[in-house]
């Protein structure tokens, strides 16, 4: 007899319902969230309807024409600084990275200096330079330097200080082989740093000058000690004659947070321009 075999479907087992990715609760954040956002309603409706801070008042003078000077002003001394700062600056970078001694202490020194003194203290004495020196070859300092040309050399001194710092550290953030690839190519000194050197170091020159330049435009407001018309100086004439303080106050106030809030802005994308190709750009 010839025994047949009886074949048995093999069963599989039951396929796996597929994992159920649940998020982890964090009810405590929300919470804490929900909290934050309350009291910052409250803080809000509370500056809104405080009669102290005389809101109409801020918008009578907001646009005023004696505050759009002061603005003005300090537009143009922050941009004229900001220029002539990063000027002397990369000047000054590149000399203390030059091979010389006497060039790297020199910029050394400078560098020291500058960044030890406080700014107004420079500025005073810039102020008072013609109790110091009354002629500076046979020119009458006292009629040469005016509060706006004090407050030019003050802050462009000051600012180049630590302009000099930040171009160096970017200088320093290329790579040595670019260089060096460069130097291969024949390629002198000068033609080296503009064409090579600073392009690449933007990217990390960008974000410090960008802080610069918004601590600069608020560091101006430091020039109202020796009567320049800026616009601190601006609204303290007017609430020197209103007693309105804390309404002029809160012009200057957010006339400085509209302005730094477009510097932040432009920043934000200029930094993209430099970050392009890197991965950095966002």
């Amino acid at each position: 007899m010839s025994a047949t075999l009886v074949e048995t479907p093999s069963t599989a087992p039951p396929a796996e319902p597929p994992l159920r990715i649940v998020p982890t609760r964090r009810a405590g954040q929300w919470a804490a969230a929900a909290a934050v956002l309350v009291l910052l309603a409250l803080g809000l409706v509370s500056v809104v309807r405080n009669r102290a801070f005389q809101w109409d008042v801020v918008a009578e003078y907001f646009t005023s024409a004696s505050v759009l000077r002061g603005l003005g002003l300090t537009l143009w001394l922050t941009a004229l600084v900001m220029a002539l700062g990063f000027v002397l600056g990369t000047l000054l970078a590149v000399l203390r990275l030059s091979a010389n001694p006497v060039l790297r202490a020199v910029s050394w020194g400078y560098v020291w200096f500058f960044r030890s003194t406080p700014i107004l203290v420079q500025l005073l004495f810039w102020f008072n330079i013609g109790v110091l020196y009354p002629q500076i070859l046979g020119v009458n300092t006292v009629n040469l330097l005016g509060p706006v040309a004090v407050a030019v050399i003050g802050l462009t001194l000051h600012e180049a200080a630590y302009a000099a710092e930040v171009v160096r550290g970017g200088i320093l953030s290329v790579d040595r082989g670019q260089i060096e690839a460069a130097q291969s190519l024949g390629l002198g000194r000068w033609r080296r740093l503009s064409r090579i050197v600073l392009p690449q170091a933007m990217r990390a020159i960008v974000p410090p000058a960008g802080n610069m330049l918004i601590g600069t435009l608020k560091g101006t407001s430091i020039v109202s000690v020796i009567a320049v018309q800026d616009l601190l100086y601006s609204t303290q004439l007017v609430y020197h004659r209103t007693y309105e303080i804390i309404p002029l106050l809160l012009v200057a106030t957010l006339w400085y947070v509209a302005v730094t809030s477009v510097l932040g802005l432009g920043q934000y994308y200029v930094e993209r321009h430099y970050a392009r190709g890197t991965g950095g750009a966002r």
